[in-house]
C-alpha cells in the first residue's frame, strides 16, 4: 500500500522546499504539516508551511507561498497547488490518483491502508479495576471502555498490549467482609448471585460497626488475621475473589471485553517490604516521624506533597503497591510502556509515582490516562433516585432493554432470537459509543434519549449506515465480489466519499498521539454523513455497467471503513436493524 495522501504531499512538499531559492535560511527541524481540508471548495489538503517559514524568514507569506509554488512537483498525484488568503497552499488530488488508491483500499481488506508502526512497543494497559466484592458502578464504564478501545486501536497499530486488570482485593474492607461472611452470609443467595450478596454483607457490616466498637474491634482482628496468614480466612478470602471475578466476567462478556491477566494488590504482597527497604537503601526514601516517605523537594510542584511509602504502623500503601506492580511489569512483562486508565482525580498520585519510578532508573515510557465524570441531566454525578451509586449491570440491561424497544418498533417482523441480538449489539454499542464519542477530559451527560437516537453522532446512526451499505447487496441477492468492472469516478459526491474513506489511515495512527478514540468516532460519523449525501446524490441500482460497481464500490468500502472502525472502539454491527 502506498503512502497516504497527506504523507505524500508532505514528501512533495518537503522536496518543494529544498528548491526554493531560500531553502539554506529554513530553519533545522523544520516540518511542513499537511491537513484535510474542512471543506473540498478549497481543496483537499492544505498547508500552513509558507506562513510559518514568512515569520523565521521575516519574508511575505505570500511570496514564499508563491515560490514553494514555483518548485512543487508532484505529478499524477494532485493539480498546480494553488495559494489562498494570508499564505495557505491547497492541494487538489487528481481524479487517478484518486481512483489509483480506491483500487488498493479494496485489495486491503484487512488494513484498509492503515500502516504498522515503526516503533512497536510493549505495553501494559492497567484498565477497569473494579474492588472486589463490590459491584462495578457507573463510574467504571469511562476506565472500562476508553482502556478496552484504546488496546484493540494499539493492537491493531502493531504493539505488543498486555491487558492488566488491577483489581482492588485486599485491604480494610475485607476485614467486614470476614465478619459478615461468618456471621450474617446468606449462602444461597451467595451462590445465586455473589457479588450483591457480598455488598449487602459489607454494607450491613459497616452499619453495625458505627454502632457498636466490639464489631469494629472484631472486623480488625479479621484483618490482622487475614494479613498474618490465618488459613481459615485465607480460605474465606480466596473463595470471595473468586466468586467476585466470576460475577465481574459477566459484565466484562457483555462488554466483549477481556484481560490477559487479573493481577490484583494482592499478588505484591511479598514485594511490598522489600520495595521499602530498597528505596530506604538507595537513598530516594527516607523516615519521617516514624513513616517511610520519599520527599520531592527538588520538584517545585511537589515540593510540599510527599509520597508515603510506609506508615508509621508498618501498614503500606497503594503507592507501595503500584511501586511494586512497576517492578514486575518492566521486569517480568517487559514492559516499555505502562498506561494507567485511571480518573482525573488520582493525577498526583501518579505524578508522586512516575517520578519515583524514573529515579529508580526505570525509563519505561510511562502515561497516566486521565478522564473525567459522567454526569446526571442534573449535571450532578450521577445517582439512583434513592442517591445510590447506578450499577454498570443495570445501566446495560436499561440499555438493551430500550434498544429491543426501538427494534420491535420499527421492525416487529423480524424473528426473536434476531431481535434480541440485534438489541445486544446496539444497546451495548450505543453505552460505548457515548463514552468514546467524547474527549477523554470531558464531563459529559449520560441520556438515553440522546444516546439511543437513529439522529445525530450516535452508535445507532453509525450502525444504521452500516445496515445501508449491505441492504443493497440484499437487494442485489449477492455480494461485492460478483460485481466487475472498472472504477470510474464521475461525480463530486463519489470522489468526496472515496477521499474521507482514504482518509482512515491518516486517522487511525494519530489515535495514540494523546490517547483520542473521540477522534476516530468523530471520523466514522464523518463517514456516514458523506455515505449518505452520495446514496442521495449517486443511485447505485439504476446506473450499468462501471459507473454501477464503482458505486457498489463505494457501498462496499463504507461498509468496511464503518465495521473496522467501530470494530477498534470495540462496538459490533448488526446486518439489518
Amino acid at each position: 500500500m502506498p503512502a497516504t495522501f497527506a504523507a505524500s504531499i508532505a514528501a512533495s512538499l518537503r522536496s518543494a522546499l529544498a528548491n526554493t531559492p531560500f531553502a539554506a535560511e529554513i530553519p533545522p527541524g523544520f516540518t511542513a504539516q499537511v491537513d484535510a481540508t474542512q471543506n473540498r471548495q478549497f481543496g483537499d489538503y492544505q498547508s500552513n508551511a509558507a506562513m510559518i517559514l514568512a515569520k523565521a524568514l521575516k519574508k511575505n507569506p505570500r511570496e514564499v507561498a508563491a515560490a514553494i509554488v514555483g518548485a512543487f512537483a508532484a505529478e499524477g498525484l494532485c493539480e498546480k497547488p494553488e495559494i489562498a488568503g494570508p499564505g495557505f497552499i491547497n492541494f487538489r488530488l487528481t481524479t487517478s490518483a484518486l481512483t489509483t488508491r480506491f483500487g488498493a483500499l479494496l485489495a486491503d481488506e484487512a488494513r484498509l491502508g492503515v500502516a504498522l508502526t515503526d516503533t512497536p512497543k510493549t505495553i501494559v494497559l492497567d484498565f477497569s479495576a473494579p474492588n472486589v466484592a463490590k459491584p462495578m458502578h457507573v463510574g467504571h464504564i469511562r476506565s472500562t471502555i476508553l482502556g478496552d478501545g484504546l488496546g484493540r486501536i494499539a493492537k491493531f497499530l502493531g504493539h505488543r498490549v498486555i491487558s492488566d486488570n488491577h483489581i482492588g482485593d485486599w485491604g480494610t474492607q475485607f476485614g467486614m467482609i470476614l465478619w459478615g461472611w461468618k456471621h450474617l452470609l446468606d449462602e444461597a443467595a451467595l451462590e445465586a448471585d455473589p457479588i450483591p450478596e457480598l455488598l449487602r454483607v459489607y454494607r450491613e457490616v459497616n452499619a453495625r460497626t458505627k454502632e457498636d466498637e466490639s464489631i469494629l474491634e472484631a472486623c480488625k482482628s479479621e484483618l490482622v488475621a487475614l494479613q498474618g496468614g490465618d488459613a481459615g480466612n485465607l480460605a474465606i478470602w480466596e473463595r470471595c475473589v473468586e466468586l467476585s471475578k466470576s460475577g465481574l466476567q459477566k459484565i466484562y462478556d457483555l462488554l466483549e471485553v477481556s484481560f490477559d491477566h487479573w493481577y490484583g494488590e494482592s499478588y505484591y504482597n511479598d514485594r511490598l517490604a522489600p520495595l521499602v527497604d530498597d528505596l530506604l537503601a538507595s537513598g530516594i526514601a527516607e523516615v519521617s516521624e516514624g513513616a517511610v516517605c520519599v520527599f520531592f523537594r527538588d520538584d517545585e510542584k511537589l515540593a510540599d506533597k510527599p509520597a508515603i511509602i510506609r506508615k508509621s504502623d508498618g501498614g503500606f500503601l497503594y503507592a507501595t503497591t503500584d511501586l511494586a506492580t512497576i517492578d514486575f511489569r518492566i521486569q517480568e512483562l517487559g514492559a516499555d510502556a505502562i498506561w494507567y486508565v485511571v480518573g482525573a482525580p488520582q493525577q498526583l498520585h501518579f505524578e508522586q509515582i512516575f517520578t519515583i519510578a524514573k529515579r529508580r532508573g526505570q525509563d519505561a515510557d510511562f502515561r497516566h490516562i486521565a478522564f473525567g465524570s459522567i454526569l446526571g441531566k442534573d449535571r450532578k454525578m450521577l445517582k439512583t433516585r434513592s442517591g445510590d451509586t447506578v450499577q454498570l449491570a443495570d445501566v446495560l440491561a436499561e440499555s438493551i432493554e430500550r434498544a429491543r424497544a426501538i427494534i420491535e418498533e420499527k421492525n416487529p417482523e423480524l424473528p426473536e432470537e434476531e431481535k434480541a441480538a440485534i438489541a445486544r449489539v446496539i444497546g451495548i454499542g450505543s453505552v460505548k459509543y457515548a463514552e468514546l464519542s467524547q474527549f477523554r477530559m470531558t464531563d459529559y451527560i449520560f441520556d438515553w434519549d440522546t444516546m439511543l437516537s437513529l439522529k445525530g453522532n450516535t452508535a445507532p446512526y453509525l450502525i444504521n449506515a452500516y445496515v445501508r451499505t449491505r441492504a443493497i447487496f440484499r437487494k442485489l441477492g449477492s455480494g461485492f465480489g460478483s460485481s466487475s468492472g472498472e472504477l470510474v469516478l464521475t461525480e463530486e459526491a463519489e470522489k468526496e466519499l472515496l477521499l474521507k474513506l482514504a482518509q482512515y489511515a491518516e486517522i487511525v495512527p494519530t489515535i495514540l498521539e494523546d490517547f483520542r478514540p473521540n477522534a476516530l468516532a468523530a471520523y466514522l460519523y464523518e463517514v456516514a454523513t458523506t455515505y449518505h449525501q452520495f446514496w442521495e446524490a449517486c443511485p447505485v441500482l439504476k446506473v450499468e455497467g462501471d459507473i454501477r460497481h464503482t458505486r457498489l464500490a463505494l457501498c462496499e468500502l463504507t461498509g468496511r471503513v464503518l465495521r473496522h472502525g467501530l470494530g477498534l472502539l470495540g462496538i459490533g454491527t448488526t446486518e439489518r436493524m
